[in-house]
């Protein structure tokens, strides 16, 4: 198995039931959004997307917050004249910045944010990538980049299209105002606030960690089709998804631990 190499910005552990424990360590500086720190999360989602055995991922930041956004004093030093446009489509169909936020989105299992302290620019986009954010009720959040003449360019567009109501979003990204977690939940970027992200936030792992993991990544191939499918697209893509799991070995054994009240013995894909 793929491992992530030892660093200084992020830290990936797994538990038994096949949980990732994913963590922004770059604690001192509130895990703002670095070149290191680019190229570290970037291998994370790589190391995830290969992981055996993977369900379900929590992701965090350790210390007073979950992330800044951008390292402007770190990026202010870099030379970025020999850098690769941004038009370049470096990954599918993102660049570099974008897959930062993206890649949680396109990880096959579900990933689950959690979020406290400040939550700012670069880091409310990559929260937005999770498919279930938690939120403390005292977090700082603010669609930052217009503050700095700049628009969101790491995929947020994409992101907060269908969770964030249109004139809501507009006001917050031209204003760049500050909004508490208990605010992120009115406005959509909060799926849950709680005062204990990361705690709620592996339960909901847990939980789904306990269900069978080919309906799990079935379900999460549908959710990311289904905004930009016709209906039709849908309707059929729906079939295609139940046709593979009406009565495989893991569909079975979903029913039969439900009816015995038991943890589901699951053969991961």
């Amino acid at each position: 198995m793929r491992e992530l190499k030892p660093n200084d910005r992020v830290s990936i552990s797994m538990d038994a039931d096949g949980v990732a424990q994913v963590r922004m360590i770059r604690a001192d500086k509130m895990n703002a959004l670095d070149p290191a720190m680019f190229d570290t999360l970037l291998e994370a989602g790589e190391v995830l997307y290969a992981m055996p055995g993977l369900r379900a991922v929590v992701l965090a930041g350790e210390g007073r917050s979950f992330c800044a956004g951008l390292d402007l004093t770190s990026m202010a030093q870099t030379d970025r004249h020999d850098a690769v446009p941004l038009t370049e489509r470096t990954h599918g169909n993102a660049n570099r910045p974008q897959q930062v936020a993206m890649q949680w989105r396109k990880l096959p299992v579900p990933v689950i944010a959690a979020v406290h302290g400040v939550c700012f620019g670069g880091g409310l986009q990559v929260a937005s990538g999770a498919d279930i954010r938690v939120v403390a009720p005292d977090a700082r959040l603010a669609v930052m980049e217009m503050k700095w003449g700049l628009v969101p360019d790491m995929a947020g567009y994409a992101l907060w299209k269908g969770m964030v109501r249109d004139d809501v979003l507009r006001e917050l990204t031209y204003t760049n105002r500050e909004f508490t977690g208990e605010q992120a939940g009115e406005y959509g970027f909060a799926t849950i606030v709680d005062a204990n992200p990361v705690a709620r936030a592996t339960a909901i792992a847990a939980e789904i960690a306990n269900r069978n993991p080919h309906a799990q990544r079935a379900a999460k191939r549908l959710f990311n089709r289904y905004l930009e499918s016709t209906t039709d697209e849908i309707l059929m893509a729906e079939s295609v998804e139940q046709t593979a799991l009406i009565g495989s070995r893991n569909q079975i054994e979903a029913v039969r631990s439900q009816m015995e009240k038991r943890k589901g013995e699951f053969v991961d894909p």
